[in-house]
């Protein structure tokens, strides 16, 4: 094996990828939104007590994301680990019926975050494995909408059936969808995988001498830190929004908040299938870097109409904007990564350390809004944050390259046993 065009397709591992990006869709986050809620609801707990309990395992899955990933890069047993992590992940969503109570929630969600945050990267890196750099933004964008299209199925049967059933359909979906991620994981062939190519590897010229490259090279990327930086100014403009509409909504609307935050909700996702499909299939002939710079405007743009209507069919069309943005986001930072760390065989590494400083925008910015909603109004956050994601975006016009066809980090074919400079 040579290069890309050496992994062979393999229809029954990428159907299984189709399979499992679907199912992840439910138990990745495991209860997500639905745990406040269901606290709430059917447990009385306050507000603060909730915010609190469910804090822990949000830090807990921040600084655990770049350890963790270099655990996916250095573990070849990737099945077992993705199964293992749906496992817990399920496990400890089902825990919290039975034992509704601060400690045992906030321990549930640390475990639970533990495993969920290795289930991005493994499933990047299994389908890094099996497709090979040449075909994996194809791979990775479907891989998106998928997950996006699962997304909006789980979540419209719940809002469809959540009225007659009650709250106990959510933990009923949680084991639903963990069965089929478990099955799709075990129809994926044991030797599908490439685990030299999973964790970002690249042949020397004669097929062999693999090894990881100095750290150093990553940190030394420029591109990797631009990629880093914008990405966190994207964050920190998107995080808070949909927030900031619900409390709109639900403060005009008394009565209907859930209702329209689901809408608003299955209205981005609908638009989030088409988006990722769109920037898999389009990333190689188009480049990622114009793709990219879509998502910023969209988010730009979209703080700025937030303000222009407080009709319910106005912002909840505008939330249409939040889809193309996420779901060009998604789709493009595996591969966004994978691109400037080819060679390097720190693939999954970089993702959870990049994923961290994006994610510190998003907390960040949560801070910013609270403080801009309760001294100047929902007017002023809205564009407070539109302004940052055109920030970010003039930012990654002016510093980002290109990354469609980059070269092999510096260093790489050095660590690999070639000499300084040879190609890979």
């Amino acid at each position: 094996m040579t290069g890309p065009a050496a992994v062979p397709a393999n229809p029954r591992a990428e159907r299984a990828l189709d399979l499992l990006s679907f199912a992840l869709s439910d138990v990745r986050y495991g209860l997500g939104a639905y745990l406040a809620v269901y606290l709430l609801t059917e447990h009385a707990w306050d507000e603060a007590s909730i915010g609190l309990a469910l804090s822990f395992g949000g830090m807990v899955g921040l600084v655990s994301q770049t350890p963790l990933g270099v655990m996916v890069d250095a573990i070849r047993a990737k099945r077992a680990l993705l199964g293992g992590a749906v496992v817990v992940v399920t496990a400890t969503s089902l825990v919290i019926p039975l034992a509704p109570h601060f400690w045992a929630v906030a321990s549930a969600g640390i475990i639970g975050a533990l495993a969920g945050t290795t289930m991005g990267p493994t499933l990047a890196a299994m389908s890094l494995g099996i497709v090979g750099p040449g075909r994996f933004a194809h791979r990775a964008g479907r891989n998106e909408a998928l997950f996006h299209f699962g997304n909006g199925a789980i979540n419209l049967v719940i809002l469809l059936t959540a009225p007659f059933v009650g709250t106990g359909i959510v933990f009923v979906m949680m084991v639903v969808t963990a069965a089929g991620s478990l099955y799709a994981v075990s129809r994926v062939p044991a030797g599908s995988i490439d685990h030299a190519l999973a964790r970002g590897l690249l042949p020397d010229r004669e097929g062999h001498g693999l090894r990881p490259s100095p750290w150093s090279t990553l940190l030394a990327s420029r591109p990797l830190m631009v990629f880093a930086g914008t990405g966190a100014l994207f964050h920190m403009a998107n995080g808070p929004m949909l927030a900031l509409v619900a409390q709109k909504l639900a403060l005009g609307h008394p009565g209907q908040g859930i209702m329209f935050t689901a809408a608003c909700a299955v209205a981005a996702q609908t638009v989030m299938v088409p988006a990722a499909a769109m920037a898999g299939a389009r990333a190689d002939a188009w480049g990622r870097k114009p793709l990219f710079l879509a998502a910023f405007v969209a988010l730009a743009l979209r703080g700025s109409l937030y303000t222009l209507s407080d009709h319910p069919a106005w912002l909840i069309g505008v939330q249409l904007l939040d889809g193309v943005g996420a779901g060009l986001i998604g789709a493009l930072f595996p591969v966004i990564v994978a691109d400037l760390t080819r060679g390097s065989g720190h693939f999954n590494a970089a993702q959870g350390a990049v994923g961290t400083v994006h994610a510190i925008g998003g907390i960040l910015s949560g801070i910013l809004v609270g403080f801009l909603v309760v001294n100047a109004g929902y007017q002023a956050a809205f564009l407070t944050l539109s302004a940052i994601a055109a920030l970010g975006g003039v930012i990654f016009l002016a510093a980002m390259p290109e990354t469609r066809g980059a070269a092999a980090l510096p260093g790489a074919a050095e660590a690999a046993g070639g000499p300084p400079g040879a190609p890979p």
